[in-house]
């Protein structure tokens, strides 16, 4: 598998691409990521989107994404 993260994926698409990315995620700030979370906004919510509400720095969660293995594509 690839380890390839699409910022215009949907947070459920990733998690369910790479499931050890949820943990990483409540690591950097989205700690209300859950499975029922999942489910249901983040069918629609991206990261992006996710870290503009949060007040998350992009920049940030795309350098660790790199640092842990993984291609982003934007």
């Amino acid at each position: 598998m690839s380890k390839t993260i699409d910022l215009s994926n949907s947070i459920s698409e990733i998690c369910k691409a790479h499931p050890e990315i949820l943990d990483f995620m409540k690591e950097l700030g989205f700690e209300s990521i859950s499975p029922a979370m999942l489910n249901t906004v983040g069918r629609f919510m991206t990261i992006p989107k996710g870290a503009k509400m949060k007040g998350l720095d992009m920049e940030t969660i795309k350098q660790e994404l790199r640092n842990r293995g993984y291609e982003v594509i934007e």
